[in-house]
């Protein structure tokens, strides 16, 4: 069964009494982990209970097929109910699997990790169409559950938050669970005592180079038409981890939110409103991206940028190569234009 996104909480305080086998998949890779974790500990007890929880790799499956088989069936010699976790799942796990459910029902409770899958993989169709396992997608903290993931945990540690230092995480991070999680610790952390509000400064001191910043410098190094600086920041973020399919959805978002501002009465004041805000230090630019970029060239690229993204998705290859094209033939567009504006009124 397909988990949507509202009953994802609910499902998961009894998934282990409805079903046999959950999967996490999704392109937030330290979502995915942090809820596989919390479903094995709550099942198991202790996620690093080595009686009562199992791993395997993709890797040992294909070299011993009967092993998959052989640990489902296994029991608990301390009692209770044992899990089976499988951390690198793929489509190649989809026969396999599916022969399994297809027999007696697995002593063990299976919980399987994977990236992102694709409307058509055979893993997710295997957990989305069987009653007895489900499919639950990891999908990147939207506006307000990254603003409220860092309240939250500033707050465990004593810490409110300054505005200005709010947008400058909210900015930052929410690429990945893990990191975000991980840099708002080290955050608190420096904060010092309880009690002291975070600044703007603290945030800068301390939050790294994620795959979200290599993101904001492609996104803005599109806007401004900047070749050989969109070039570094896309070798940047594929270096950081992103899949081309998030760097090609970063660069539409950051289109679409020009086309929010253009042609506002009060460009800077429709932009200050923008949710989540524009970082103070890149306003200037993302102003300056407004005069650069027509509502056509808009349209046109966003169009070029959803072509690219259905291609991969349906096998395009190589993606990579698909997507650097896309964004560089993107970035020429208000250029292009301006050169046919040009030859035509000669």
């Amino acid at each position: 069964m397909k988990i949507a996104p509202r009953d994802q909480a609910r499902f998961l305080d009894k998934a282990e009494t409805t079903v046999a086998a959950v999967l996490f998949y999704g392109p937030d890779r330290g979502l995915v982990s942090e809820r596989a974790e919390a479903l094995v500990a709550r099942v198991a007890g202790d996620a690093a209970d080595p009686f009562r929880v199992a791993e395997l790799s993709l890797g040992q499956i294909k070299d011993d097929p009967a092993r998959l088989a052989d640990e489902a069936a296994a029991l608990s010699l301390s009692g209770g109910r044992r899990v089976l976790r499988l951390k690198d799942a793929a489509d190649a796990l989809a026969q396999p699997l599916a022969d399994l459910f297809a027999g007696a029902p697995t002593a063990a409770f299976l919980v399987l990790e994977a990236g992102e899958l694709g409307p058509r993989s055979a893993l997710r169709a295997v957990f989305e169409r069987g009653d007895k396992t489900a499919a639950i997608a990891c999908y990147l903290d939207d506006e307000a559950a990254l603003k409220g993931l860092i309240e939250a945990t500033l707050k465990q540690h004593g810490h409110a938050i300054e505005a200005e230092a709010l947008a400058f995480l909210q900015g930052r991070l929410g690429s990945d669970r893990a990191i975000t999680r991980s840099e708002l610790e080290k955050l608190a952390l420096y904060a010092g005592p309880e009690g002291r509000k975070v600044t703007l400064a603290d945030a800068e001191a301390v939050v790294g180079d994620s795959a979200a910043l290599s993101l904001d410098d492609l996104v803005f190094a599109l806007g401004d038409g900047d070749g050989a600086a969109l070039d570094r920041a896309y070798g940047h973020a594929v270096a950081e981890g992103n899949e081309e399919i998030r760097i090609l959805l970063a660069a539409g978002r950051h289109l679409a939110r020009l086309s929010q501002v253009a042609g506002a009465a009060d460009p800077r004041g429709a932009m200050k409103s923008l949710r989540p805000p524009v970082f103070f230090k890149l306003e200037s630019r993302f102003l300056g991206q407004l005069k650069r970029w027509s509502a056509s060239s808009i349209a046109e690229g966003l169009a070029r940028l959803q072509r690219a993204e259905l291609a991969i998705k349906t096998g395009a290859q190589p993606k990579s190569a698909v997507a650097e094209r896309t964004l560089f033939d993107v970035a020429a567009l208000p250029g292009a234009a301006a050169r046919n504006r040009g030859s035509l009124s000669r």
